[in-house]
């Protein structure tokens, strides 16, 4: 491979059109990528960037409107396509090959792999190229080994592997620590501003579209709202464009200070140890009354596994943990005694059954208890149906009916049906992991907004969170996990982002 062969290339898209059956996905939208920049695509979920970007990649065919490349017209009909004219993308969703080492990855992602590989010559190849890469990734290890922050760096290292002249990220900081992010970001700014690589940024954070960015495109509700230099867009109107609106909505108000009244106590906490990974080893962990602690760390060093065991999925090899004082074990009559909610990550999948319908999976907690709690035996239909209205309706939750199944809604109601459905009554501890991950900024606000509130109310709060400016914004106090344990507390308040970053990677 040869670095003075890449050059970097523009890409236009013109009045792309993009329909599935009656819904119109995109309507005449267009999108200018000069090359040797790089470009922001911008807008809520739904707006229909992923539709636009799998049009430029050949995995939809635009019913409408050209694409222009070095300005050229062409034609994508298929992701070979894409990758002939050097066009590339590093998703959200991981596309390596679990049971391949990196180096394999690598070599076999490329169009023209020789029958017979010289795997020596391949890895002081892979090995060179690795020492000008920012940060680096175990060339002979299994990626399904890796943590999702490793295998977000390596499916990013893959494209550069490929010497892609164009690259798609999504949401490419969303597993990383602050350092890594502003490293990976200033290394893909540094690679187009030296003419070797165009960019294109999916993102929803405002803030490094400001730091790292040039020019945006914004969409809303599938047609063209915006576009312009970076330097000449504040994030007024970057948002206004994007919902319409000329200001987010505000952060939720935190009233009052934390009790001294020790809500949830983990003890000398052990888990087996996983695949090859070090266990839960939580010596203390206390959340108050009043309280919301943030659980910060690189995605794989415990947090999952802590989430699992306070949920009853995974158990424990020793310690205790106490709610109210009362030993907790995470199941189902406990939950409901004790007043403990679980808002599980990815709620469609980990917290629904997406067949089953809106009213059901509203009553999931309480379908067998009658008005008094007590235990029922048969289905009081007309009672979870009111119920189910009156959440609806207070938690504006959008569905064509209250009897389709909730796998049709979109993430932004699917998350409103759980938050409804785990806030429902008293609530003491109420355990959340990434909530607004892939939410829009309304949905965002709206369920920041209902953990503060119960926040507020008096609930203690474990949020657990990739995102480390949610972590900051709505914290009282933050505990960093690295290798299953605890390595740092400290208050939000005045807490410093790489320093917290520092922690993450064990460098405290």
């Amino acid at each position: 491979m040869n670095d003075a062969t890449m050059h970097a290339i523009g890409v236009e898209a013109i009045g792309i059109g993009k329909r599935f059956g009656a819904f119109n996905a995109l309507s005449d939208v267009s999108m200018k990528v000069h090359p040797a920049t790089v470009h922001g695509l911008l807008g809520e979920n739904g707006a229909g960037k992923s539709t636009l970007v799998k049009c430029l990649l050949g995995y939809y065919r635009a019913d409408e409107g050209s694409l222009l490349v070095d300005d050229k017209e062409v034609t994508i009909e298929r992701p070979a396509d894409a990758d002939a004219l050097g066009l590339g993308m590093v998703y959200q969703h991981f596309t390596l090959v679990p049971s391949m080492t990196v180096a394999e990855n690598l070599v076999m992602a490329r169009r023209n792999v020789p029958g017979v590989i010289d795997w020596r010559s391949e890895l002081a190849q892979l090995e060179d190229f690795m020492r000008g890469m920012p940060f680096k990734v175990p060339l002979t290890v299994e990626a399904g080994s890796l943590a999702a922050g490793e295998r977000q760096k390596t499916e990013i290292v893959k494209q550069l592997y490929l010497q892609r002249r164009f690259l798609v990220l999504d949401e490419p900081t969303s597993v990383l620590t602050p350092q890594e992010a502003d490293e990976m970001l200033g290394l893909v700014r540094d690679l187009a501003h030296s003419g070797q690589l165009t960019i294109v940024i999916i993102t929803h954070k405002l803030k490094e579209v400001a730091k790292f960015v040039d020019e945006v495109t914004v969409l809303r509700r599938g047609k063209f709202a915006g576009a312009g230099l970076v330097r000449s867009l504040g994030p007024t109107d970057l948002t206004a464009m994007m919902i319409g609106e000329p200001h987010a909505p505000a952060d939720p108000e935190r009233l009052g200070a934390p009790v001294n009244e020790v809500r949830l106590e983990v003890r000398d906490l052990r888990t087996a140890n996983d695949g090859g990974r070090a266990g839960l080893s939580v010596d203390h962990l206390t959340v108050n009354a009043h309280e919301i602690v943030g659980i910060a760390g690189v995605s794989g060093n415990g947090q999952k596994d802590l989430l699992e065991v306070l949920g009853g999925q995974q158990p424990m090899q020793s310690g205790t943990i106490a709610v109210d004082g009362t030993p907790y074990g995470a199941t189902r009559a406990e939950s409901q005694a004790l007043h403990v909610r679980v808002l599980p990550e990815e709620p469609l999948r980990n917290g629904c059954v997406p067949g089953m319908s809106v009213v059901d999976n509203l009553a999931l907690r309480s379908f067998d208890r009658g008005e008094t709690k007590t235990p029922r035996r048969w289905l009081d239909r007309a009672g979870m149906a009111a119920r189910a209205r009156s959440m609806i309706q207070a938690y504006g939750i959008r569905a064509p009916s209250a009897e389709v199944p909730i796998g049709v809604l979109s993430g932004g109601n699917v998350q409103r049906c759980v938050l409804a459905r785990e806030l429902d009554g008293v609530v003491r501890l109420l355990i959340v992991a990434n909530p607004c991950f892939g939410l829009d900024v309304k949905a965002v606000a709206e369920t920041r907004a209902r953990i503060m509130a119960a926040r507020n109310a008096g609930t203690a709060v474990l949020l657990i969170s990739e995102d480390l400016d949610e972590i900051m914004e709505l914290s009282d106090r933050i505990v960093v996990m690295h290798g299953g344990k605890v390595v740092h507390e400290m208050p939000a308040a005045g807490a410093d982002p790489q320093e917290i970053g520092k922690h993450m990677l064990g460098h405290g």
